[in-house]
Formats: C-alpha cells, sequence, structure tokens
C-alpha cells in the first residue's frame, strides 16, 4: 500500500517547515500539531510518530531543501569557512579567524549528530505527539523569555561583544571552545518537537555573551550542516518504500521549503540587527497553550 500524502499537504508543511526551521518557533513542532488541529486526513497521513512513518521521511528530507537555501545566502561565508579549514589542516595551524571559526562550527556539531543518530528515532516515536509537543513549544517560549532576561544581566560583562568593531564571523571566532561547543550541544534539546533548535542555540549564545545579531548568525551556520546530514540520511527512506507515492510531492514540497527558509534567513538576518526574542516567546507560549486546547478537546 502506498503512503498518502497530497499536493496541499505537501505545500504548506514545505513552506512551513522552511519557515520555522529558521524562525526560533521549533519546524518538527510545527509539522506535528498542524495535521492534529486540521484533523481528518491530515491527521492521518501526516504522523510523524509512527514507528516507519513516510512523513517523517518527507519533513526530513525537506532539510536538504532548507540547507541548500541557508549555503546559498551565506555562500561567500562557507567559502571561506572552507578554505579556512583546508588552510589549517594543510599548514597545521590555527591562525585566522575563518580557520578557527571552521574548527568551532566542526566540534560545535558532533554532540547533537552522535545524539541525534542514537536517540532520534526514540524520542520521535516517544514525545512526538501533539500534547507533548505542544507542552514543549510552551517550554520552548519559556527559554526565549530567560534567554532575554540572561542578555540584559550580562550587558555590562567583559564579553558584551556586540560592542566590538569586528565583523560577525571575527565576533563568532574569537569565542572559547567551551561555549561554542555548548552552543552546540544545547541544539541537542531540538530532538523534542516543539524546541526550536534555532531558539535553543542563539538562547545559549546570548547567555555566553553575543549579541542577537551574532548568535542568529552562529546558529544558522550551526543549523547548515546538521539539517543537511539529517536530510540526507533520509534520501535513502525516499528512493526506498516509504517514498512511494510520494516522491512528486516530496519535490513541490522541497521547492516550497527552500523558499521559506530563504526567504526566512534573509529577513532574521536583519530582524536580529537591533530586535529580540520576545515576539517569538509570546507567539510560542500563546501557540502551546491553544494547541494544547485543541488537540485534547
Amino acid at each position: 500500500m502506498h503512503a498518502q500524502l497530497s499536493w496541499l499537504e505537501a505545500s504548506v508543511i514545505g513552506l512551513v517547515q522552511g519557515v520555522t526551521e529558521l524562525f526560533p518557533v521549533s519546524s518538527l513542532g510545527h509539522s506535528v500539531l498542524i495535521p492534529a488541529i486540521i484533523g481528518g486526513s491530515w491527521a492521518k497521513d501526516l504522523d510523524v510518530s509512527s514507528p516507519e512513518s513516510p512523513y517523517l521521511a518527507f519533513i526530513v528530507g525537506l532539510h536538504v531543501a532548507t540547507a541548500i537555501a541557508l549555503v546559498i545566502y551565506f555562500w561567500r561565508d562557507w567559502l571561506s569557512i572552507v578554505r579556512g579549514l583546508g588552510s589549517s589542516i594543510r599548514h597545521r595551524r590555527i591562525e585566522h579567524d575563518n580557520e578557527r571559526l571552521g574548527w568551532l562550527l566542526v566540534i560545535s556539531t558532533i554532540p547533537v549528530g552522535l545524539v541525534g543518530l542514537l536517540l532520534e528515532h526514540t524520542l520521535r516515536t516517544v514525545l512526538a505527539k501533539p500534547s507533548p509537543t505542544a507542552v514543549f513549544l510552551m517550554i520552548n517560549g519559556l527559554i526565549l523569555f530567560a534567554a532575554e532576561r540572561w542578555k540584559r544581566r550580562a550587558a555590562n560583562r567583559d564579553l558584551a561583544v556586540e560592542n566590538l568593531p569586528d565583523s560577525e564571523d571575527e565576533v563568532i571566532s574569537r569565542l572559547p571552545i567551551r561555549d561554542a561547543l555548548l552552543v552546540g550541544t544545547s541544539q541537542c534539546l531540538a530532538l523534542a518537537p516543539g524546541i526550536s533548535r534555532s531558539g535553543v542555540a542563539m538562547a545559549t549564545g546570548l547567555r555566553r555573551g553575543l549579541s542577537h545579531e551574532s548568535a542568529a548568525r552562529f546558529s544558522f551556520l550551526l543549523a547548515t550542516p546538521v539539517i543537511l546530514a539529517a536530510g540526507v540520511l533520509k534520501i535513502p527512506d525516499l528512493l526506498g518504500p516509504l517514498g512511494d507515492g510520494i516522491r512528486p510531492q516530496v519535490l513541490v514540497g522541497s521547492l516550497m521549503s527552500g523558499i521559506g527558509a530563504y526567504l526566512s534567513v534573509r529577513y532574521l538576518s536583519r530582524y536580529f540587527e537591533d530586535r529580540s526574542l520576545r515576539p517569538f516567546a509570546w507567539y510560542c507560549l500563546i501557540a502551546g497553550a491553544v494547541s494544547l486546547v485543541l488537540v485534547n478537546r
């Protein structure tokens, strides 16, 4: 029996995934809650918690498009980072900012990669249900509020990097390895649906003294290899039995996801130059509470 996924479902979820992957509001949380709230065939077709879910393969496959959009937007940064890593390996040194930034990204990506490989299936089947997801979305809102509170307390710290005149990549490259590793490790929390990867990474970055702009940029750079790897790992599933009957819809969803992700990162990179996480925190609290009521009515 072939999996079912309508063109409308693929288009809507693709666009939502691309946007919410980068906004600090949890893409997986929305992918769980939207079908549950709509109900009917959406709730049946788009159940991410089933043991062999073609829907999960679909939404994780969309990550490839999201990652490609990030690479396109940050192509100059990634070109510099790849060159820096190559230079560092070739000359066996870590001297320049692009070399240090490259290794910080490598080191910071390892924890979430390992935890994802080991626990993703277990956490999804146990937690990716509407009620827990709504609760986690509210917790995500509290994390964002806490991050803003931490930022105010840290305004006069010596590590107030937003006052430095350097570029954002130079600022990020000066993070101590321990702090960068903490930011990367915090992404593991996003394995719980409703917790945003970009949100917790930004919150941890603010806690370690980064500005909103630097924290957002670091979270976007960190997200690229993580979501690209997650998507690539699911491609074999889409090419196998789980992808039967939905491959054309995957292409449409991926197109929508890529467009949504590109427009989102372009907007957010400017938004966080002088604005805070509070609007997203309020959104998560309200959306989580409303969703909890609607899925249990």
